[in-house]
């Protein structure tokens, strides 16, 4: 020890051989599925039956990794990137199932309702007409006998659900209608009137609570269940929050807002190849000065948070903590923003000294600089490469899989791209020809098995594939197409998609490219 210590060269070489022996033994794969898209007699995948069997496919096909979108509540657009909370669970995904067998819910109270005509799709609206009046009734049976651990858990999660159980009331209260058109005693957290709001409104205070209650105990429950079946979690962070959130309406002081609470500039991408006019998210953005002063109290807690919820965090749009791009609010178009500095590593740095470290996935896809590079390769975490990318003349990335590491994760696309098979009927047609080259594609195999070869033969730590794609679906499968509104995030398995020769033949490939995961020694 003490020779390394006076031979720091030497140390480094050996320390980066001992991380490479490990990651050939976390050579591994997964699948990309929502929770909303899992079957379900009810409109939307829960946590329930359904979810279960989907750990059991996992397993027996030799998956490590299950992953998931963000499984916060969603807001308008349906969207679970703009959410009510950074903190709560959906409320949708309840599995109805294990409220019956609480004797919160009846078989026929489940059935009475309108859940939507196509098992394909989820059915937003008729999804809100129903489920929250059938939870109502649940709510009604809840506080004739509330569990033991419900003081429990309101305790324990009170720095966030105690807000967000108050803006969900007030919400309801104000017609459903964004936080910053309310009174402006509410909209400003004025002391008096948010006393007299927490007395009027307890009962609907406490209905959100127990939604919150039976998500955590469901989603703690499944990630055990998956775990004990060796399968890992990875979850989903967005970077921003939505402007109408409990995230904002509590904590102004960490957003860009003016003195009526209005953004002063907002979130999006400047103009590039695949859009003319940008990306505008609308997003508000974070005062990096005040978290900065805080040692990043609100980032912390949110990381914090989610670790307890999953095994594995992807980070989205990871690029924005290097320099993020600020749109004037009430721009019709991305076209004027301008570049500004993010915290970088150092906002990475305090939050590993406060939690240690945590398994994060970074995604750094799109306009990356230098600086971003270094960011990524300091904070030590693995990037995405996407090989879709790989043969789109607009991106100049390195993304064919002869450029890979190690140290990333694999996809042959995520939920905002098509699938592999209305790519290849919709790209370039010299995009389409060249990946047939590269990867050697032919109708015989079928492309889409072609492009997850690819995947799963790469020198990528972990291979990520999403379920669509595995059952060779069309464009009608997409999940999402970014800058878009309607006909998003609706994308459902039918209940019969998965058979005994589609686990078969997704193992015998993951054992073929040496992911299959090794069984603990006896």
């Amino acid at each position: 020890v003490l020779y390394l210590l006076h031979h720091e060269d030497i140390a480094d070489t050996l320390i980066l051989d001992y991380i490479q022996e490990v990651n050939v033994l976390m050579r591994s794969s997964g699948v990309l599925m929502h929770i909303s898209s899992l079957p379900s007699p009810y409109g939307i995948g829960t946590m329930g039956k359904e979810a279960r069997k989907f750990v059991h496919f996992l397993k027996k096909s030799g998956q490590s990794y299950w992953q998931v979108l963000p499984i916060c509540p969603t807001s308008y657009g349906d969207s679970p990137y703009q959410s009510f909370s950074s903190f709560a669970g959906n409320p949708y995904f309840i599995d109805l199932d294990a409220l019956c067998r609480q004797k919160l819910l009846t078989e026929q109270e489940c059935g009475a309702y309108d859940w939507g005509r196509d098992v394909t799709q989820v059915d937003y609206g008729a999804l809100y007409e129903s489920r929250y009046p059938l939870l109502h009734k649940a709510f009604e049976r809840f506080q004739k006998k509330i569990p033991k651990d419900y003081a429990k858990f309101c305790k324990e999660q009170q720095d966030w659900l105690e807000d967000y159980a108050l803006f969900m009331a007030l919400k309801d209260a104000h017609g459903g209608v964004s936080w910053s058109e309310w009174e402006p005693e509410l909209k400003k957290r004025d002391k008096d009137a948010v006393d007299r709001a927490k007395q009027e409104l307890a009962g609907e205070i406490e209905f959100w609570k127990m939604l919150q209650y039976l998500f955590y105990r469901q989603w703690r429950q499944l990630k055990k269940y998956a775990n004990d079946k060796g399968v890992r979690m990875i979850g989903d962070v967005p970077i921003y929050v939505a402007m109408d959130s409990a995230d904002v309406w509590a904590n102004p002081e960490q957003f860009y807002l003016d003195g009526d609470l209005l953004p002063i500039d907002v979130a999006g991408c400047p103009p590039d190849a695949f859009s003319e006019d940008g990306q505008l998210w609308g997003n508000p953005l974070f005062r990096w000065d005040v978290m900065k002063k805080d040692q990043y109290q609100w980032w912390t807690k949110r990381l914090e948070k989610t670790a307890k919820l999953f095994d594995v965090i992807r980070i989205d749009h990871f690029r924005g903590f290097d320099s993020y791009y600020a749109i004037p609010y009430g721009d019709d178009t991305a076209r004027n923003g301008e570049w500004r500095q993010g915290p970088g590593i150092e906002l990475f740095q305090v939050i590993e000294k406060k939690l240690g470290r945590l398994d994060i996935i970074a995604e750094d896809l799109g306009f990356l600089t230098d600086s971003v590079r270094k960011m990524l390769s300091d904070s030590g975490y693995p990037g995405m490469k996407l090989i879709q990318f790989a043969f789109d003349t607009r991106e100049d990335g390195d993304y064919l899989p002869h450029n890979y590491t190690r140290n990333s994760v694999v996809y042959a696309g995520t939920h905002d791209n098509d699938t592999i098979i209305g790519w290849m009927k919709t790209a370039p047609k010299a995009s389409v020809a060249f990946a047939k080259e590269y990867l050697q594609l032919n109708r015989r195999e079928g492309y889409h098995w072609g492009v997850m070869r690819s995947v799963w033969s790469s020198v990528s730590d972990l291979a990520v594939v999403t379920m669509q794609d595995l059952l060779g679906l069309a464009s009608s499968a997409r999940m999402n197409t970014p800058s878009t509104l309607g006909e998003n995030w609706m994308w459902r398995m039918k209940p019969d998609a998965i058979d005994t020769k589609l686990v078969k033949k997704v193992r015998k490939q993951v054992e073929l490219y040496g992911r299959l995961p090794k069984e603990p020694e006896a």
